[in-house]
């Protein structure tokens, strides 16, 4: 009885109908025969790309973390705060749930999606495997809904706008780089082709 492998099958992710999966060339994408959804595409140098934007990404949330985020000035008094100081400060107030929310999703849950990512694709580059990689890019995957760095910054716009007219704000390089850093993983989530890494994963040594 003759057998179909079924890392040669993938499911439409809208209507679950099976297809089997074919070579493409660099640009090219695979169609859902049956409703038109996009099932997979070769996206060009997707490695090296979405390495150097991960490696800027690391850059970017060194830089958000470090330096000030915000400093307060009002009558005279200064507050500066940092990234994870809203967090903290609802840890102190007793919110110790929503404090524990804000920075798992604000600060944990971005950096372990950044440094699986460059775990992953680094030893790739140079086509070597390392170990538990394919548990790590799942674990990425799993991660990246939850890594809602464009939530926390909303907030931030939002205490911003309130605040604006009560004390003087100056915006530090931290917010900067913060902003920077979300649009950047958007743009290593867009370069990212899965379906390349898993194959190199598979004749990685």
């Amino acid at each position: 009885m003759h057998m179909v492998s079924t890392h040669s099958l993938i499911a439409c992710h809208d209507c679950d109908l099976l297809h089997r999966k074919h070579s493409l060339r660099e640009g090219e994408r695979a169609t859902c025969s049956r409703c038109g959804a996009v099932l997979y595409q070769k996206k060009p140098d997707s490695l090296e790309r979405t390495l150097i934007l991960a490696l800027t990404n690391l850059i970017l949330f060194v830089l958000a973390n470090v330096f000030p985020f915000m400093s307060f000035q009002l009558q005279g008094r200064e507050q500066v705060t940092l990234l994870i100081s809203g967090g903290i400060e609802l840890f102190h107030q007793g919110f110790w749930q929503l404090a524990f929310l804000v920075i798992a999703v604000g600060v944990f849950f971005p950096l372990l999606k950044i440094l699986g990512t460059l775990y992953v694709l680094i030893p790739l580059k140079f086509n070597r495997k390392i170990w538990r990689a394919q548990e790590v890019f799942r674990l990425v995957g799993a991660l990246t809904p939850w890594a809602m760095m464009e939530v926390f910054m909303l907030g931030v716009i939002v205490a911003y706008v309130k605040l604006i007219d009560l004390a003087t704000i100056v915006l530090g390089i931290s917010l900067f780089s913060f902003a920077a850093l979300i649009v950047v993983v958007a743009l290593a989530d867009s370069a990212l082709d899965a379906e390349e890494v898993w194959e190199r994963m598979e004749s990685a040594q």
